[in-house]
């Protein structure tokens, strides 16, 4: 062997072995005292075994910054193409250098010009200040901080995060305490998971808060993992730990396709077809301002009960997320009559609507349960801009081309019958009822009080009684309204929900809408 390639290839080993550790054994081991993995043990979790082709690994070598604190590249989950990101706490903190944000961009590029999903895991304090030396060099070359980069950068990703949007699935993993950057880059993703007590988020941390406003608050307090998961609702999924987190990530993946022109992968279904959910007909009541935990009938009716919910913690008066019927993906939103009575609210309309977009993007059929009493009256909900969230549940209901098959249980009064899509007009498929079904501007109680409440004979004993139970067998009753009314398909047994929509969604395959075209809509945001 030439002396010049061995010792070349000798240095090259060096080097390698030395990237490999990041910060160091010491910053690696103060990583782990945190509780946290590093990087490339998060990767490991993260995507299938010897899947990983690296993008830029030598960059900041050095500089004693391996990889400039972000290993990224290509990867497989379930043998299923992805491009991952994931940014090094040990190199700097994890902060945003010139290396390390070019690679982020040229990362999130490739995922969009190979059209397959971006996962990007973040723990990073935002963009990198310079130390005591840089800012020496730059003072004695009459630099400015930003005079050296190009267009893509660290801090233009929103970029290619925006031009991938609706395109591919994007996904961020908040793994540590974040902010700038690492915030406004996985907010312009579809989906967000963090970890109890590990991860934070928000655009100034407690000591800028502090300096600002005088306000004492914490990491935990000002970003946490159950601030955004129940307050703000920028979370999706919570996980205890980080292995649960990566975990659910790949679960997700599973779901969805690899980009807005293929179709969700389909799994052979253990589960039959033709199963009958006859437990339905005892654990709903028939009373329908009785309680009733929407999950369990979601549970029933999708392949062997499994349901992936998104937002669980934040506006649970809807619930949404993914499950499967005969194998393939099928989302489902639905009314929680458990919370607020199921009715719908400012925070509500906007987990819809955005959930309902998603799919529309990637070619996820929709089914919507309803058990709703319509929209929460009331002025701090109208104050709140209830009118201006209300309409981008409409707007995306009324965007939305894939299939959509509503499926009424028990009641949907007044604005209940727009917002869940109810209503002829609004581009749902198939509306189907339960026997059990109340629909109409008000519950058939209320409506026999307006009607005959100032009745002479009101205040005589069984009146109302009568009235009330004429209303109920006919006004009031699905199988007497849909001798007339087209706009709804079929009754369905509760029983046979799981045979009806199976059937009903194969139906509707290949289903396409075509629409005029101009640059895009404006949605009411």
């Amino acid at each position: 062997m030439d002396p010049l390639l061995e010792n070349r290839l000798a240095e090259l080993d060096k080097v390698v072995e030395k990237v490999k550790l990041g910060g160091g054994q010491a910053k690696i081991d103060k990583q782990h005292a945190k509780g946290k993995l590093t990087a490339k043990e998060r990767l490991d979790l993260l995507i299938d075994p010897g899947s990983f082709v690296a993008l830029n690994p030598m960059a900041g070598h050095a500089n004693d910054l391996s990889e400039d604190g972000l290993i990224c590249g290509s990867a497989k989950i379930d043998g299923r193409k992805v491009f991952v990101y994931s940014q090094d706490a040990t190199v700097r903190g994890g902060s945003v250098g010139i290396e390390h944000g070019i690679k982020m961009y040229k990362t999130i590029e490739k995922a969009v010009e190979m059209r397959v999903p971006l996962i990007g895991l973040h723990d990073s304090p935002g963009a990198r200040l310079p130390n005591a030396k840089e800012m020496d060099l730059m003072d004695q070359a009459k630099r400015a901080p930003f005079s050296h980069i190009s267009d893509k950068h660290g801090g233009a990703v929103f970029m290619p995060n925006t031009i991938g949007s609706g395109l591919i699935p994007q996904i961020s993993g908040i793994l540590g305490t974040c902010a700038g950057i690492s915030v406004y880059s996985p907010a312009l993703n579809d989906f967000i998971f963090m970890v109890d007590k590990t991860s934070h988020m928000f655009i100034t941390g407690p000591m800028v808060v502090k300096m600002v406003t005088g306000e004492d608050i914490t990491n935990e307090e000002l970003g946490g993992s159950i601030v955004h998961s129940q307050v703000t609702g920028s979370c999706d999924i919570r996980t205890p730990d980080e292995k649960e987190c990566l975990a659910n990530i790949r679960r997700l993946i599973s779901f969805l396709p690899l980009n807005c022109d293929e179709q969700p992968p389909v799994y052979q279904s253990s589960d039959d077809p033709d199963r009958l959910c006859t437990e339905l007909h005892d654990i709903v009541p028939a009373t329908p301002n009785k309680s009733l935990d929407i999950r369990h009938v979601i549970y029933s009716i999708v392949d062997s009960q499994d349901f992936m919910e998104i937002k669980p913690e934040f506006a649970c008066e809807v619930v949404v997320g993914f499950g499967r019927l005969d194998g393939k993906t099928v989302v489902i939103v639905a009314n929680q009559p458990m919370v607020k009575s199921g009715s719908m609210t400012t925070d509500s309309s906007d987990k819809q609507a955005r959930f309902i977009r998603f799919c529309d993007c990637f070619n996820i059929k929709v089914l919507l349960l309803v058990d709703t009493p319509a929209y929460m009256p009331g002025s701090s909900q109208e104050h709140a801009g209830i009118i201006r969230h209300g309409a981008k549940v409409l707007y995306a209901l009324c965007e939305a081309s894939v299939p959509k098959i509503v499926l009424v249980l028990r009641k949907a009064y007044g604005g209940g019958n727009l917002g869940m899509g109810v209503l002829p007009g609004l581009g749902t498929d198939l509306v189907l009822y339960w026997p059990l079904v109340e629909t109409g501007i008000l519950g058939a109680e209320q409506s026999v009080m307006i009607l005959y409440g100032a009745d002479p004979k009101a205040g005589e004993p069984g009146f109302m009684d009568k009235k009330l139970a004429h209303y109920k067998e006919t006004y009031a009753n699905p199988i007497y309204d849909l001798s007339s009314n087209m706009n709804v398909n079929d009754i369905v047994k509760p029983a046979e929900s799981r045979q009806y929509l199976i059937k009903a969604f194969d139906m509707l395959e290949g289903k396409k809408r075509e629409t005029p075209k101009k640059h895009h809509g404006n949605i009411p945001l």
